[in-house]
Formats: structure tokens, sequence, C-alpha cells
């Protein structure tokens, strides 16, 4: 199915006028956020497996070069600009952050050169892959933090906003630290690892809860985990004591889950059953498993579906695409920038390199891409597609995860806490900060503007 049409109608006008103006030259745009949320130290970037799969089959059909014909905006556009989008392809170069690397405000997760035509026409599907993904990845990051050495699990694909949503919010989800998810498309398209119980809906079937278990069992001996809050939870856990019956753990899904879990584990300690281990789930976010740590209840798992598919706390990223460089045919690249107050932009392509000092990262320097790179500093962008064809394969999701994990790890504490976290330190280097200067200089004169009237 083409995904040339997943756009905003402006692209393809701009697209129009640029064709019929006859200008071919290139750009580069940039995709970053500039701001954190209050409750975010950072973001996560993901979404970039997807941004590339998308880039590389980009095209037209038939069927939807005919519908754009029959819109009254293009009535007068020229036949010559639906054949050049149907000849249209990405075969532009592409540089980016590793998924599952943390970024922070105006820091480049994905930079892009191509065609003016095509380099506007992409940024809608791009942002809204990046934005989403960033987003759920930078949630679950929280998640993993408030569980410390304890497993999360992500089952939140029904309250996604949407079924394909759903599929991405448990790939990100993963990423950035959960162990699994319910959602047994993301298991086969994405690799990640499934896992599940039973609904209320199947004890509620049986005459007894007890047949219901056994059932279970039966159908599942080495893989039941035994759902226990239909009715009584610690009457149901003391039967499954008596009876002897064998599951791997018991699912909690409402009530004191605290205070529950420390009877549960009482009641299966008694028992003998230490091997049988406690997951929890019903409405939980990283703020309510950092209250079950800190009364120290003894739950093991921790399943997390609204919450985190749908970032219920900051529910929008807010990541932009920004032109900020324009390369004619002939002549010098220009720099183009944007005066707007609260929506200044940094003009030239861009790296971000990454400082460390003896126990972890010490800070970033946002610098221009053609900079000499510094002694130390770990480049964070890496050339992803060039030509329209992808430099390397894309790395295996489990392996994303681990770097990211890892990187999480190197920031100072301050910046992962789960509330009033710590600015990272992030740096602009002098030749940056120069060109932006003179390019909002030549800006304000184009516009006869003083300095203060164009910040108004």
């Amino acid at each position: 199915m083409s995904l040339a049409l997943q756009t905003d109608l402006y692209q393809l006008t701009m697209g129009a006028a640029l064709w019929k103006a006859g200008l071919d030259h290139e750009v580069t745009f940039e995709l970053f956020t500039r701001r954190l949320h209050p409750r975010r130290g950072m973001w996560i970037a993901a979404g970039l497996e997807q941004a590339l799969d998308y880039l590389r089959g980009l095209r037209f059909t038939r069927e939807q070069l005919d519908y754009l014909r029959g819109l009254p905006v293009f009535a007068g556009t020229d036949p010559g600009f639906f054949a050049a989008l149907e000849a249209l392809r990405f075969e532009g170069e592409v540089w980016a952050v590793a998924e599952g690397t943390p970024v922070f405000p105006y820091e480049p997760l994905l930079r892009l050169r191509a065609p003016a035509l095509v380099a506007q026409l992409v940024e809608t599907r791009l942002l809204a892959m990046l934005n989403f993904q960033t987003l759920i990845a930078s949630k679950a990051a929280r998640v993993a933090e408030a569980c410390g050495e304890k497993a999360f699990l992500e089952f939140g694909s029904r309250r996604a906003h949407g079924p394909e949503a759903g599929q991405l919010a448990a790939r990100a989800a993963y990423l950035a630290g959960a162990a699994g998810t319910s959602n047994v498309e993301a298991g086969m398209r994405f690799g990640v690892p499934v896992a599940g119980t039973f609904a209320h809906a199947w004890v509620m079937q049986f005459a007894d809860e007890d047949e219901s278990f056994r059932r279970y069992v039966d159908a599942f001996p080495e893989h039941t985990t035994l759902l226990v809050d239909t009715y009584d939870t610690v009457d149901a856990v003391r039967r499954i004591v008596e009876q002897e019956l064998p599951c791997r753990a018991v699912r909690l899904d409402s009530g004191d889950l605290g205070a529950l879990a420390k009877q549960v584990r009482a009641v299966l300690d008694a028992g003998g059953r230490q091997e049988v281990r406690i997951v929890a789930s019903s409405d939980l976010d990283e703020d309510r498993i950092a209250e079950l740590e800190a009364e120290g209840a003894p739950i093991d798992v921790f399943g997390v579906g609204t919450a985190l598919a749908t970032s219920k706390d900051v529910p929008a990223l807010g990541g932009v695409y920004k032109l900020v460089a324009v390369h004619p045919c002939e002549g010098e690249t220009w720099h183009p920038v944007k005066l707007a107050k609260q929506k200044g932009s940094w003009p030239g392509a861009k790296q971000v390199y990454r400082h460390r000092d003896g126990e972890g990262y010490a800070g970033d320097r946002i610098a221009l891409a053609h900079e000499p790179a510094p002694s130390e500093g770990q480049p964070l962008l890496e050339p992803v597609l060039r030509g329209g064809e992808l430099l390397r394969p894309h790395p295996a999701l489990a392996e994303l995860r681990e770097r990211s994990l890892a990187a999480r790890a190197l920031l100072p504490a301050g910046v992962r806490k789960l509330s009033e976290p710590t600015p990272y330190p992030v740096t602009r280097s002098p030749a940056l900060i120069a060109l932006a200067e003179a390019a909002r200089a030549e800006a304000r004169a184009r516009v006869g503007a003083t300095p203060e009237e164009a910040n108004q």
C-alpha cells in the first residue's frame, strides 16, 4: 500500500508551486524538539526504522494521482506536475541518531537532504512516526526508572489511539525497557516478546473459580499466570496453594495492590510456593509504581497499559521539521532562519557531540556538521540512507534496547528523576552561534526590522 498521500495538502500545493517555478534545488531539513516537558528530563529517540522504510518505499499510484487531479485546488495545474509525482522516488540522504538514544531540545533526531519537492512532501509522515514513538519510548523510560531491576510489560493496545498506534507503542516501549507486550502483532512484526494471562471473562464462564483455574492449567501447564482478583483475591491464592495448582505467577488487577501483594506473598511463602511470582496491573504508571516500590510491595512484574500506550500525562511531543539550508544549483548555500518569537530556529546542517567524564555523560555540544570534530566527544548523527538506499541493515530491536538502557545509565542521576529532573548540559559551538547571528541579521535586513521588532 502506497503511503504517499499520508501528508498534508499544503505539502503538495507547495510542491506544485515549486515545479511550476522550475525550482529543483536541494534543501536540508532537521527534525527536532524545541523543549522538554517539566516531567521529562530527556526524550528517547524512536521510530527511525519505520521512517526509513517509508522513504525507501515512497511512490504515487495511478489511483492516487487520479484523486489529486480531481481536487479543485489542482484544477489548473500543469499535467507535467503529476508526471513528476509519478516518477518521484526518494533518492536523498539521511543522517540520524540511533533509536533508543537520549536526546534533548534542538538536537536533531534526523537530518535530511533531498530535492525541495520531495523533502517537503515527507514532513508529515516523518513527524507522525518519530513524534509518536519517541513520545512513548520516553514514557517507557520513566516506567523503567521507577521499576529499577524489576520487569514491566506493555498492556495498552486496547486503549491506544488506534491499532497501528498500539503496535508501534509496543515497539517503542520495548525499545526503552519493557520486557514484553500483550500485542501479538508487535511480536510478529518487531520481535517484541509477548506475554499474557487470561481475562476475568474466562473465570466467569465457569460456575466454580477453581475449575476455571484447573482448565487453564490443563491447557497451558508450563505457561500459566492465574488472574486471582475476580472474587476474593487472597482466598483464591489460598486455594491455589492448597490444591497445589502449578502456575508461574498470580496476577492482581484491582484493589489496594500494595496491601494485597503483601498478603498474597505471605500465603504463597507459607505454603512453600516461593517460586510463584506476583504480577500487578490496574491503571499503573511510573508514579504509582514508585509508590508501590517505596511501600515495599513484593510485586515482581508490573503491567502498564493506558498510561504508557497513550503517554497519558504528556500526550504530544511537539517535534518539528524545519528548513536549515538551501543548496541552489549554483552559488553558495543559503542558511534561512526564522525570527518568530519562541519559534526561532538555528540555521545550518548540524551534528551533536556527546561528551563523557570519568563516570558517564557530562554534556552535549551542537555544532555545524562541516566543523572539524572535537578531539573528544561521540557524534550522535550517523549516515543511514543515501541515494534512497540503506547504508546498513536495521539493527535488531533487542540490540537497540540494550544500547538504550546502557546509554541512560550513563546520564546524570538527576536527569533521570521522575519529578523535577535536573537539566542536562547542552551547548552550541561558536561557529554555530556566529552563523545564527549572521543569518538573523540578514533576515532582519531583508524585512527592514530592528532586532527588537523582529522579536515582538
